[in-house]
């Protein structure tokens, strides 16, 4: 499956799952323009060896905040000049604010609404930004990035679980809008991946997530970028709606 001609957006692309997407899809053939606070490590991957050459310059990378919308407008705006219209989008930009995690009845309202803002309203200005040229082209493709906590919850995260349940919502209704149009609107939803945040976990539970997984280890960010990309592509033209669960069975829904 390639991605020759075609137009993707991956927000906080700059690391992790979202820098593994960024790669797939331009090793598939898309350009592709990525916005984040910080896009260093994507550079420092995009200039490091193995890489084949030219890669790069199909790669837009754009520094900022995904919550600005006059940001985001100005991305998509420089987005559209550079590559043209967007065919593919990856609303991959969110945080759980872990570090600011308590229990519900000791969580702060401010916490929610920043949870919230950039989990989820960050999914719902770019989509709304590229539906109306997807749907007057006949053709494209939304992924939004869920967790599997939005099924199962996560003590101390409340806010996190109903911000990710916020984006199947989301996905769901859109892609009923939306599918009239040749457009589909998908969900991934991670288990444990090893990024920098997991990498941070004590080994204990770690060593406990891996034992409740069947699959018996944790994913990498290319295990979702895989799944990202067969979303995205022509063969997924009959799914749309889907939130899919990428987690080695841990659970099964």
């Amino acid at each position: 499956m390639t991605f020759d001609r075609r137009v993707a957006v991956v927000t906080g692309g700059g690391q992790g799952i979202g820098a593994a997407a960024v790669m797939e899809f331009l090793g598939r053939g898309a350009r592709v323009a990525v916005l984040d606070l910080d896009c260093a490590p994507l550079d420092a991957q995009l200039a490091g060896d193995g890489v084949a050459p030219g890669l790069a310059s199909r790669c837009l990378r754009v520094s900022g905040d995904c919550t600005d919308a006059a940001v985001v407008s100005a991305f998509f705006d420089r987005v559209e000049s550079a590559f043209g219209p967007v065919d593919i989008l990856f609303n991959n930009v969110g945080q759980s604010a872990r570090e600011r995690g308590a229990p519900f009845v000791e969580s702060r309202e401010e916490v929610w609404r920043f949870v919230l803002e950039v989990s989820l309203l960050t999914a719902m200005r770019a989509s709304r930004r590229v539906a109306p040229g997807m749907k007057a082209r006949g053709f494209g493709r939304i992924v939004n990035m869920s967790t599997d906590a939005a099924f199962v919850g996560d003590v101390g995260l409340a806010d996190y679980a109903a911000a990710k349940m916020g984006v199947v919502g989301f996905t769901r209704s859109l892609a009923r809008e939306l599918a009239p149009h040749g457009v589909t609107v998908n969900a991934v939803c991670p288990g444990a991946i090893r990024t920098r945040a997991h990498d941070q976990l004590n080994p204990e539970v770690l060593a406990r997530i891996v034992a409740d997984t069947p699959a018996g280890f944790i994913g990498t960010p290319r295990d979702v970028a895989a799944a990202v990309a067969f979303l995205a592509g022509d063969d997924a033209r009959f799914i749309t709606g889907q939130t899919l669960l990428i987690d080695g069975g841990r659970w099964m829904l």
